[in-house]
């Protein structure tokens, strides 16, 4: 059966779901980012969800919407960041076991975090390929249900609910921005935002090293990543159908940024904001700083996605 796109029904639904088991991740300020961009900046920190990732409200919604039958046979997903971490938690609290599909360069820190919430983890090598057949290995073993890391309905519909919260808390907003990579995030927080208010800017934030949704955005079809050397890891992966459906559908613009930009403005809100983010994070304000975007005298939500960094091994000295 083909999947269908969520509406802000199912992201409702997915917030009553997840509500008793997420944060409800707080929204700061920031006086100096204010005066530096000529904007009120709002910063939802989803750095200080469960699992340090935004990733935890799509998985959970997903997993907990299985029918105990499909659930006890396992959970199974391929990913070297927040939401193998994401999964691996979400399917311990259900009750089901977990396998993560994860290549041989994953970061060691998110190795050890899937490991620390319980799942299994197989090592496979670092392509496209090699994961989905390690995935498929084991869904044809243990008839495990797969979930995927953006392009699954549920999940998308999880993330969108951090737009809501964030819309909730500050109704003013003109314009929300949020990064890209496969797209579950935007996709959630467009349809959501877009519902919510349907005079609000939309816009994806993406790096120049990794700019396939940017071009996908200009082209009107799926572009594919050209390279996957952006500081930004969380970034690298390209779009799937479903969010790139819903991209088309309800967002305004796609923007990308550089390296340079993305690492001195992740160490800008590391010293200003005192908060931890991991680079991926820092895409959207990065942007901003560079005037990819008019937002002058403007009300502004930023996702901040998540606060997952190797600390040995940080992009600024």
């Amino acid at each position: 059966m083909p999947q269908t796109l969520p509406d802000f029904s199912d992201i409702e639904a997915a917030h009553k779901r997840i509500q008793p088991y997420a944060h409800r991740t707080p929204v700061l300020t920031s006086s100096y980012f204010n005066k530096k961009t000529g904007a009120s900046l709002f910063f939802k920190c989803e750095n200080f969800q469960k699992v340090g990732a935004f990733k935890f409200r799509g998985a959970f919604n997903a997993i907990s919407k299985l029918s105990d039958t499909d659930g006890k046979k396992g959970i199974v997903t391929h990913s070297s960041g927040n939401h193998a971490q994401a999964v691996a938690l979400a399917s311990r609290m259900n009750g089901y076991s977990a396998t993560i599909v994860m290549p041989e360069n994953a970061p060691q820190v998110k190795v050890n975090a899937v490991r620390d919430y319980g799942a299994e983890i197989i090592f496979c090598e670092n392509t496209t390929e090699a994961r989905e057949a390690a995935a498929q290995k084991v869904i044809n073993e243990t008839g495990a249900t797969f979930i995927h890391p953006y392009n699954h309905p549920d999940v998308i519909a999880g993330q969108g609910t951090a737009a809501k919260e964030l819309l909730e808390e500050h109704p003013e907003l003109d314009i929300i921005i949020a990064p890209v990579g496969g797209g579950g995030l935007i996709s959630g927080s467009a349809i959501w935002a877009k519902h919510y208010n349907p005079g609000i800017r939309v816009i994806g934030a993406e790096p120049k090293w990794a700019d396939d949704a940017y071009r996908s955005f200009k082209s009107g079809k799926i572009e594919p990543v050209l390279r996957t050397d952006t500081v930004a890891d969380g970034l690298r992966t390209s779009l799937g159908e479903l969010t790139f459906q819903a991209i088309q559908a309800n967002v305004d613009d796609i923007v990308t940024t550089s390296e340079e930009s993305i690492i001195k403005t992740m160490r800008d809100i590391w010293e200003r904001m005192k908060i931890i983010i991991e680079p991926s994070c820092a895409v959207p304000l990065a942007a901003i700083v560079e005037n990819k975007i008019s937002i002058d005298h403007l009300n502004v939500g930023i996702i901040l996605t998540g606060g997952n960094v190797d600390l040995e091994n940080l992009p600024f000295g």
